[in-house]
């Protein structure tokens, strides 16, 4: 069976393999741009990549509603655990787990991480998955940084980029860091959500197809692609 990864909006993205469903950034309720709410998914495992509430909005009901493994940093995992989730796996940046589905490594970002209710978010974070065939590299939201070219010496099948300027990388960014990870394939993310963040993705992913060896996959939030 094949890997399929759904864009849900903004940052959150559910990613199927096999048997198993996991679910990276819940904000679903109260995005303007999610297609389904938070009741309607049933992941295995929740990824988080940081504190802030466009991310973390849904995690502990959809947590508490599923039984979910919460894989997040030790802050994350401990504010959770005080809102009664039990089953969480803290990690932090450069360590790496292996899950039923794959390996999780956890990546550097470039951005700040906090909690809704102000408390410390630890440090934000990307994901580097490794499934059976397919290498994906989630930026989530970060700014440009040289290691990318460090995290692409894998063998990057998929890479998703933040696009939205202003809070993480823009289109220009996005370019370099396309060049730095050399991946197959790349899809935007954490753009459209709001105006502040409003881009262009069929202009960007011209750049893209002129600029890099990649090739780039935009999707609607709902629409789905095979890994």
């Amino acid at each position: 069976m094949s890997n399929q990864l759904t864009w849900l909006g903004h940052g959150t993205w559910l990613l199927s393999v096999g048997e198993h469903t996991i679910l990276l950034d819940p904000f679903l309720d109260e995005s303007p741009t999610a297609p389904i709410k938070a009741a309607e998914v049933e992941p295995d495992t929740i990824l988080v990549s940081h504190g802030h509430f466009d991310h973390v909005a849904d995690l502990v009901s959809i947590a508490q509603g599923t039984g979910a493994l919460v894989v997040a940093n030790f802050e994350i995992c401990q504010w959770v655990g005080k809102q009664g989730v039990e089953n969480t796996q803290p990690m932090n940046l450069g360590g790496k787990v292996s899950l039923p589905w794959g390996e999780v490594t956890m990546t550097l970002a470039h951005h700040s991480s906090s909690l809704p209710d102000g408390s410390y978010g630890g440090t934000a974070g990307g994901f580097l998955l490794q499934l059976a065939g397919t290498k994906i590299y989630f930026g989530c939201d970060t700014a440009l940084f040289s290691d990318m070219e460090r995290i692409g010496k894998v063998g990057l099948d998929w890479a998703v980029l933040p696009i939205g300027d202003l809070f993480t990388m823009g289109p220009e960014d996005s370019l370099e860091a396309i060049n730095l990870l050399t991946p197959k394939q790349v899809l935007p993310a954490h753009y459209n959500t709001w105006p502040p963040i409003e881009q262009d993705a069929s202009a960007w992913a011209e750049q893209v197809s002129q600029q890099t060896a990649a090739k780039p996959k935009v999707l609607e939030p709902g629409e789905t692609v095979e890994l």
